[in-house]
């Protein structure tokens, strides 16, 4: 039987790729015994399939918080309670509610939040496996595509 990476994990590759260059890519931080990867991406670049798929909505007003949680020694995903806020500038804070995607050898938590053209974040994460807790904090402008 032959690995057939699955279509979510194909189109995340391609979304890095196709994102390497701008600020918005794929970042990853090293939390305890963890690596974090994290991005944000607006939901236009899901095709309609694959958003009805997962739950997502379509919009340019609309992104996707992806987080993925891998073992630092191992790399191999572990599975961690993803919560968390994304605060904008004026202090406005909104809750993220995370949904947990298992495919094959991948584990991704998605949530998504809504925003206007260009529009900061401040994101606070919090990870949580076991009685071990770290929280991943990054900022992101937001635009309109």
């Amino acid at each position: 039987m032959t690995y057939r990476p699955s279509y979510i994990t194909w189109l995340m590759g391609c979304l890095l790729v196709l994102l390497n260059s701008h600020a918005s890519a794929e970042q990853m931080e090293k939390l305890g015994k963890w690596d974090v990867h994290y991005i944000v991406v607006n939901t236009t670049f899901f095709t309609p399939e694959i958003a009805k798929r997962y739950g997502i909505i379509r919009s340019k007003y609309n992104a996707i918080v992806n987080i993925s949680v891998l073992d630092s020694q191992t790399k191999k995903p572990l599975s961690t309670a993803v919560s968390g806020t994304a605060r904008n500038l004026l202090g406005t804070t909104r809750p993220l509610a995370f949904k947990r995607i298992t495919e094959q050898d991948a584990i991704y938590y998605i949530a998504p939040v809504s925003f206007n053209d260009r529009e900061t974040f401040r994101f606070s994460i919090d990870i949580q496996q076991g009685n071990q807790t770290q929280t991943l904090k990054f900022q992101q402008e937001m635009f309109v595509d």
